[in-house]
């Protein structure tokens, strides 16, 4: 849709498409009234018809293929893209999906108020948050653990959303979600503790390459809290975000996430009220409130008493709305002639050019993470393959991916295959088939048997076994089998079938109340508070899942069984995992049928990493797609029947069973040991790992030069065979990692890395191009990158456990100075090391200070190699909320040697602060490794120590 144009003869210049854009945007603002340009800032912006101005609604979600519009092409979940390590495969899959939220911008009114504006060409999407944990409860939305990994293919995303016109937009993407947003649990009180070598070498890392290149055109910030201030009040986004688009000669247009604003004040409680927080918000660089729904008069009126009261000003506003402008300008809404997107037919959605790059990029993402000969399966030789498992004939959607057109299962996809050979199929989804039998009334539960699937943890479905329909909890608290599809912000589908004895009761998980039946009518409610109140169901079992899928693999010359999540269900937006193990019904399954069937092979179907640790000891095979979209079935069975090589690599670390997993909220990847960088035990499956179908070689690693100086470059070549005797694709992946490092270096940290595809026997040497800047870490010191002299290693890997050729590389240049702390003010969230402390806010709006993570337990900060020469005082900053039952002190020591003492005052709030300071017990000399320690509960932002 475009605003409403106006004739030539009196168009005002910003209908004039000659004129440089910013003088467009800024006679459109100047037409504005101030109260049209505050209407503007939420989600829906109104139409100002006497100027010809349409309306226009902030975001479509489009991660991997436009959602929530109805059917449209559905893509693998960005995980699963992630896995494919191809970032022109990931550009053109953004390219169709931005093609397809054309066709419904210009086809099809909006979903949700189709009466307020038309569907939003701003698509929400890529997520650039690192899968640091893989209990993460949206870890499907990433691309990978690591940020070289996950930027470069979300600058290939975004490429493929905008398209390549030089001055206007096929869509505008979004980056999300600023920054560090990595548990769902508590997501909107839990603060990412980010200590500056986590922040600038992890979170932005993923960041900062997209927004420099200019392929980005906005990012909404993340709900969470980073250093104890929420990300919608973050000063990162001026400081960073902006700081990087500036030489790209566009602003970035940043929202807010749902409701956010609205959280700053409950249940953050960051703020007092509304207005404050939009303030701040607003004054923080949020150009659009996303809050309230369709209520716009809430937040915008936040917003005028916000300028009422003197919070904000007439330039916040028209700042934010020049970013709004200047964006709709490059979407081409003003210039419907001239829009080379504009005629883009509904034809395309779900076209046949779209099927087939669905399939291609299903096929690209599977990962093969073990075989010992099984696979692939000769379709003229495997006459009958049994497909078993709760994933084997059903596809699934997540939150994020559209409606899907049709399904092909991974039943249909070998069945399809095997057809041509004459073979079969048996299919068995592995559900118990019951009965519930009321004790109250002798009525089965809704008159029908159900097939129950257990998704772990006490969780399961029930499918009416005459439609196939779900039982659903009712808004009346009535039960009713009337669903086809789970897939709504509650799920009301699952259930606990808990023991009573010999009889069941039955448990609703969204609510955690019992269902009863009344005995005068019969009628089934789920409302019982308790387990004494609930009806007791006598349970018959007329099929067992288990015993039917065995029996299936005894009669199969081969099974396949399909195991992992339901995307909604143990793990999703809200929730994260509590474990990574299979459920235990599915590790059951599995046993069974390889007991039965040693010929069997292990499909994960998952949305993130499960700890398969018995199917990698006791399997000949074991496979990992994410939930690949519509094309599934058919891209495994390719790669299954060996039509296709196994082209996926792994985008994270697969831990094992038995490793005990960093503390969810500990951020800190390198002091808690997380992803391939620093985690120290041997992971099931490492980051990058998958295999081939095929073999290859690796040989004449070399470098342009032994040595080079900071700024320098060097080139690295490798040459890469194909030995075996099929095609077939692999990552070459170079690692880089210092050795003797000053600082707690990465075991290996991905510099570069190149997919090829290679003919049997077929040599290629590839040139990778490595400046020194690959090799820097954040210098606390400095407050800069810097590569530090010395010797480090190239490794040219297949994994990021499995290094094929290395070379050595030494970097030339001055020693590091010691760190200055005599007249220069030391922030204290500058530490090189630290035990027992949380990062926290200094003010609401800028700064970062450390508090004890625990005020009974003392707080350590580390600061080496600090040179203290002619230091005779301290100055240190603190605030202190009030009195408590413990003292509130601080010791400075030099090695061993304590240099100051001080009692920290009452300042009467966390964010008042002052200045307390003494003298050393002794004149200082040299360098020395510097420790604070922090007893009791205070704040401390900074330290310096004088010579006078």
């Amino acid at each position: 849709m475009s605003s409403l144009s106006a004739s030539a003869t009196d168009r005002p210049p910003f209908r004039d498409p000659s004129l440089p854009l910013r003088q467009r945007v800024d006679d459109l603002l100047e037409r504005l009234t101030p109260d049209e340009r505050i209407a503007m800032l939420h989600q829906y912006a109104p139409a100002v018809p006497r100027l010809g101005v349409g309306s226009f609604r902030t975001g479509s979600e489009a991660l991997h293929g436009v959602s929530w519009l109805g059917e449209a092409t559905v893509f693998p979940q960005a995980v699963g893209l992630g896995a494919t390590w191809d970032e022109e495969l990931v550009r053109q899959v953004a390219e169709a999906t931005s093609v397809e939220l054309r066709a419904f911008h210009h086809h099809r009114p909006a979903v949700m108020a189709p009466d307020r504006a038309p569907i939003s060409l701003q698509a929400w999407a890529p997520v650039l948050n690192l899968l640091r944990d893989p209990r993460w409860g949206r870890n499907e939305e990433g691309y990978s653990e690591d940020p070289e990994h996950t930027a470069r293919l979300g600058e290939a995303f975004c490429r493929g959303l905008t398209g390549d016109h030089p001055t206007y937009l096929r869509a505008a993407p979004v980056l999300k979600h600023f920054l560090a947003y990595n548990n769902e649990d508590d997501r909107c009180v839990t603060s990412s503790g980010l200590r500056p070598r986590v922040l600038h070498e992890y979170d932005l890392a993923a960041f900062r390459p997209v927004v420099a290149s200019g392929a980005a055109t906005g990012a909404m910030a993340a709900y969470n809290l980073v250093n104890g201030r929420p990300c919608h009040v973050s000063p990162l986004i001026e400081t960073e975000l902006r700081r990087w688009a500036e030489p790209t000669g566009h602003e970035l247009f940043v929202v807010s996430d749902a409701e956010a604003p609205s959280n700053l004040v409950d249940p953050e409680q960051y703020f007092d009220d509304h207005a404050v927080s939009h303030a701040a918000a607003l004054k923080a660089g949020i150009d659009s409130f996303t809050d309230s729904g369709e209520d716009s008069e809430t937040p915008i009126g936040r917003l005028r008493e916000a300028l009422e009261r003197g919070l904000i000003d007439q330039v916040d506003v028209d700042q934010a709305l020049r970013r709004q402008l200047e964006l709709r300008f490059r979407l081409g809404e003003f210039d419907p002639d001239l829009d080379p997107y504009a005629g883009t037919g509904p034809e395309v959605i779900d076209c046949a050019e779209h099927r087939a790059l669905a399939r291609h990029a299903a096929t690209e993402s599977v990962v093969l993470l073990k075989n010992d000969g099984l696979l692939p399966l000769d379709p003229a030789a495997t006459r009958r393959i049994a497909v078993v498992g709760p994933l084997a004939d059903t596809l699934c959607e997540d939150w994020y991916s559209g409606t899907l057109p049709y399904r092909v299962t991974v039943a249909d996809g070998l069945a399809a295959r095997l057809g041509v050979h004459g073979g079969e199929v048996i299919r068995v989804d592995d559900s118990d088939r019951i009965t519930l039998r009321s004790r109250t009334t002798g009525e089965l539960l809704c008159k029908t048997p159900f097939d129950v699937v257990d998704w772990g943890r006490g969780v399961v479905t029930l499918r009416a076994a005459d439609t196939g329909l779900h039982l659903s909890l009712k808004d009346d608290a009535s039960l009713a089998a009337d669903q086809e599809l789970l897939k709504t912000w509650e799920i009301h589908e699952t259930f606990r079938l808990e023991q009573a004895g010999d009889d069941i009761r039955l448990r609703s998980v969204l609510t955690g109340r019992y269902a009863t039946v009344d005995p005068a009518d019969g009628r089934v409610t789920v409302t019982a508070e308790s387990a004494d109140a609930a009806e007791r169901w006598q349970r018959e079992l007329l099929r067992d899942g288990v015993a039917e899928a065995r029996a299936a693999a005894e009669a199969a010359d081969a099974a396949i069984v399909v195991l992992g999540n339901h995307p909604m269900i143990n793990g999703r937006e809200t929730e994260d995992r509590a474990g990574i193990e299979l459920p235990e019904r599915q590790e059951e399954l599995l046993r069974s049928v390889a007991a039965a069937r040693p010929d069997t092979a292990l499909v994960v179907m998952s949305s993130y990493p499960f700890a398969v640790d018995w199917a990698e000891e006791h399997l000949p095979a074991v496979v990992w797609t994410s939930h690949g979209g519509q094309e599934t079935g058919h891209a495994l069975a390719a790669v299954l029947l060996g039509d296709a090589e196994p082209a996926g690599r792994l985008p994270q670390t697969w831990y094992r069973g038995d490793d005990p997993l960093p503390e969810r909220l500990d951020y800190d990847i390198i002091k808690a040991g997380w992803t391939y960088q620093y985690h120290r035990a041997a992971p099931l499956y490492p980051f990058g790992h998958g295999l081939s179908y095929t073999d290859f070689t690796y040989r004449d690693l070399r470098l342009s030069q032994a040595s080079l100086a900071q700024d320098g470059t060097v080139d690295v070549t490798v040459t890469v065979t194909d030995t075996g005797t099929r095609p077939g694709s692999d990552v070459v992946q170079l690692y880089v990692r210092a050795l003797d490092a000053r600082y707690e270096a990465p075991l290996r940290r991905l510099a570069d890395f190149r997919k090829v595809r290679l003919a049997p026997g077929e040599s290629r040497e590839l040139t990778f191009r490595l400046p020194a800047e690959r090799l820097a870490h954040w210098d606390v010191a400095t407050g800069a990158f810097t590569v530090d002299p010395g010797a480090y290693e190239i490794a040219m890997a297949r994994s990021a456990a499995h290094p094929v050729l290395t070379a050595p590389l030494t970097v030339t240049g001055p020693a590091p100075a010691p760190r200055v702390v005599v007249e220069r003010r030391t922030l204290t969230g500058d530490f090189d090391d630290h035990a027992d402390s949380t990062l926290v806010d200094a003010t609401r709006t800028s700064g970062d200070a450390v508090t004890p993570t625990d005020p009974s337990r003392p707080a350590t900060l580390l600061f080496r190699d600090a040179d203290l020469s002619g230091a005779v005082r301290v100055e240190v900053e603190t605030a202190r909320e009030g009195e408590g039952p413990r003292e509130a002190r601080l010791e400075i020591h030099a090695g061993e040697r304590l240099l100051a003492e001080l009692d920290v005052p009452v300042t009467g709030d966390p964010y008042t602060w002052t200045t307390v300071e003494t003298g050393l017990v002794a004149p200082m000399a040299g360098v020395h490794d510097l420790r604070l320690t922090l007893h009791g509960d205070f704040r401390v932002a900074a330290f310096r120590f004088g010579r006078h």
